[in-house]
């Protein structure tokens, strides 16, 4: 099956519309870094561990508590997946890896190095958008729709930051 995929200008205006849709329909902004914060309540709760010690669950009266779950951020997510997984299915671009081509050729083809090295990314990239208030959904989409200026200063950054980081793994 040839492959087609989505143009861009069409994928963002699609987002743009959905955004207003979900702020018309529930009034929620676009946001999904908190839902991982709640899960990590829940988890931390299921193992015995009384999250309310630790004043990040409980200064926003129980917002990120264990209690918490599930709510709209965590079907927002899980709507990201499974509609990735479908966009992926119907323009025929959907396939398997455990190692992505262009880091099986930048640092090789060892797993395991993949998934620590994902894991501290994702780690650090979690913590920084806690540290930051939101995700680049939830500062770049929602932020910039309202013209906040925290949403440009927060997406002008994710951007640095990534690019700073495709030159440092991609540079050849």
């Amino acid at each position: 099956m040839k492959s087609k995929r989505w143009n861009p200008y069409i994928a963002g205006a699609l987002t743009g519309l959905l955004l207003v849709l979900s702020v018309f329909i529930s009034g929620k902004f676009f946001g999904a870094s908190t839902t991982f914060s709640r899960s990590s309540a829940v988890i931390e709760k299921s193992i015995g561990i009384d999250v309310n010690q630790f004043e990040y669950f409980t200064t926003k009266k129980g917002k990120y508590g264990p209690n918490s779950l599930p709510n709209w951020q965590l079907m927002f997510v899980l709507g990201i997946i499974i509609g990735s997984f479908i966009a992926s299915l119907w323009s025929g671009t959907f396939k398997i890896m455990m190692i992505p081509d262009m880091w099986r050729q930048r640092f090789g083809g060892n797993t395991l190095k993949r998934a620590i090295i994902a894991f501290i990314g994702g780690a650090i990239a979690l913590f920084g958008v806690r540290l930051a208030g939101g995700c680049p959904s939830g500062h770049g989409l929602s932020g910039l729709s309202q013209l906040a200026v925290s949403g440009f200063i927060a997406l002008g950054c994710f951007f640095i930051g990534g690019l700073i980081t495709a030159i440092i793994l991609y540079r050849d």
